[in-house]
């Protein structure tokens, strides 16, 4: 369905196509229309399926740009926040919608100012908004439209009673709108306590995998794990890649492992100061990074272009965390790629990830050292092709005479596509700390007895600290009251590769720009064992 058939004034319609929307996606094609006629709604969505669309088109028809604050929207990390701020800033431009974002972990008297401009939208983080409430620095008298975006994610990561405080704050009077790629009872409870007569909109397990999205997965040791991603790496030459790690310490390692390999790369994760953040996010963007390691948490909810690969380096405890993760990938009709490692105890959860998105991912054997090799020599190839079109002779044509005059052809040019490749890369030694194993399965083969339920504890839940509940432990603190991020970190989570066509290099030797359109994808080569 096409936007123009959703009841959408032209000032928006036009704001769509320059956003560069075609068609409503299911969740918004269901959800828009009942939110202008001002229902309240429970959207049960993955990321990545238009859910800020969904609730904000209609909150930015309805909004006054001369009637000061009217619209709430709590996200659970800092990132969704300003990615949802920036999209429906572009989105209101032409209306004169002003939208103010507060988060944790930066400068409050910033945002007191920005507030005192009277935005028309309020996107924050529940920690920094319970602040400005207790500061009377910000007042929701005037909310006409709340929405809990990503609600299943603030529950894990603690913020239940911080949203029930805000939540109190709002007039009974208003519209509310949660958003949440699960159900369990305590989301549930929100909605019949804070919601009136919500309508429950769930796009079906067949819609959380897009066919876009080419799934595999590599049996794999944990030992071996770095080595074999590196060389699929060299064989995939993939354009943009995002890792996802179980923890912490796995992102920082894997992302100091990297570029001692020679690849462009850099990690996120909630110990990283808010400025960090978002200068690694914005290299990755822009071209100065090729890889992204994140974890679970610090990656939700984000929407970069042109990921083409996503690597689950640690097969992801919870199958639904899997849907998230690889929707990275795969986006705006874009083919992409996704790779999860998985050690010959963890099939079950294989499986489970399979009953979900109700697809099987092909095995695939990992790349030989001979074809890594291959792989490396190829793109160097391009990338040398590339370096020659774009040289100035002239300016070094005195040193140039020297070496053709001391060396051959043959010999220069196997220097330079050495430089270039990096042949012994792979020998740099890089250690990379094993990680707790996640549980066996009580039922067998993917049966009863399942351990990795969000709200359960065990010695694989996401604290790793074998707690139970869904209060869990807050690591850092999203307002100044704790300072630092507070986004939970994980201990189940995945990783992620992008893969594509580049014709440059990715190991920051090279350009990345240049050479004849990009190099071609390299084929998978898919192993005979099924299992």
């Amino acid at each position: 369905m096409k936007f123009s058939e959703l009841g959408l004034s032209e000032d928006l319609l036009t704001a769509i196509e320059k956003h560069g929307y075609v068609e409503a996606t299911p969740i918004q094609e269901e959800t828009i229309p009942l939110t202008l006629k001002g229902q309240d709604v429970i959207g049960q969505a993955q990321t990545g399926t238009g859910k800020t669309a969904a609730f904000g088109l209609p909150i930015l028809e309805n909004i006054d740009p001369d009637g000061g604050l009217q619209a709430l929207i709590i996200s659970p990390t800092r990132e969704l926040a300003i990615q949802t701020q920036e999209e429906l800033f572009k989105l209101g431009h032409d209306k004169h919608v002003k939208v103010q974002v507060v988060y944790g972990g930066a400068d409050i008297r910033k945002q007191i100012n920005g507030l005192k401009n009277r935005p028309n939208i309020l996107v924050g983080t529940p920690g920094r908004l319970l602040d400005h409430l207790n500061r009377k620095t910000v007042k929701l008298e005037g909310i006409k439209n709340l929405v809990l975006d990503e609600a299943d994610e603030m529950l894990n990561m603690g913020f239940l009673e911080d949203i029930e405080s805000i939540l109190k704050t709002v007039p009974d009077e208003r519209q509310t709108m949660l958003f949440s790629a699960t159900m369990p009872p305590a989301i549930k409870r929100i909605g019949v306590q804070f919601m009136h007569e919500p309508t429950h909109i769930k796009v079906e397990s067949k819609e959380l995998t897009t066919d876009l999205v080419d799934q595999y997965y590599v049996k794999s040791k944990e030992f071996e794990k770095f080595d074999v991603m590196t060389r699929l790496f060299d064989v995939q030459n993939p354009q943009l890649t995002i890792i996802f790690g179980r923890t912490k310490r796995r992102v920082d390692e894997l992302a100091k492992g990297l570029e001692m390999r020679g690849y462009r790369a850099a990690g996120i994760h909630g110990d990283l100061s808010q400025q960090m953040r978002m200068k690694v996010l914005r290299d990755f963007k822009g071209g100065q990074l090729d890889i992204l390691v994140a974890t679970d948490v610090a990656a939700r909810g984000l929407d970069i272009k042109d990921v083409t690969h996503v690597y689950n380096y640690d097969i992801p405890q919870d199958p639904e965390s899997y849907v998230h993760r690889i929707g990275r990938t795969g986006r705006a009709g874009a083919h992409g790629t996704s790779l999860t490692f998985v050690s010959p105890s963890e099939i079950d959860y294989l499986r489970d990830i399979e009953k979900l998105t109700k697809k099987r991912m092909l095995p695939l054997k990992p790349p030989t050292k001979e074809e890594a090799l291959a792989g490396r020599i190829k793109t160097a190839t391009e990338a040398v092709e590339s370096i020659i079109t774009n040289t100035n002779v002239d300016m070094i044509s005195d040193q140039a005479d020297e070496l053709v005059a001391k060396y051959d052809a043959k010999t220069l040019a196997a220097a330079l596509l050495t430089a270039a490749a990096k042949p012994d890369a792979e020998q740099v030694p890089v250690k990379i700390t094993p990680e707790r194993p996640l549980p066996r399965h009580k039922g067998g083969n993917g049966g009863g007895g399942r351990s990795y339920s969000r709200n359960r504890g065990g010695s694989g839940d996401r604290r790793g600290n074998g707690g139970g509940g869904y209060r869990g432990r807050r690591e850092g603190g999203d307002s100044d009251r704790r300072g630092g991020s507070r986004d939970g970190e994980r201990r189940n989570g995945e990783k992620r590769y992008g893969n594509g066509t580049r014709s440059n290099d990715r190991r920051g030797s090279q350009s990345r720009q240049g050479g004849n359109g990009g190099a071609s994808r390299r084929p998978f080569t898919i192993s005979e064992n099924k299992d």
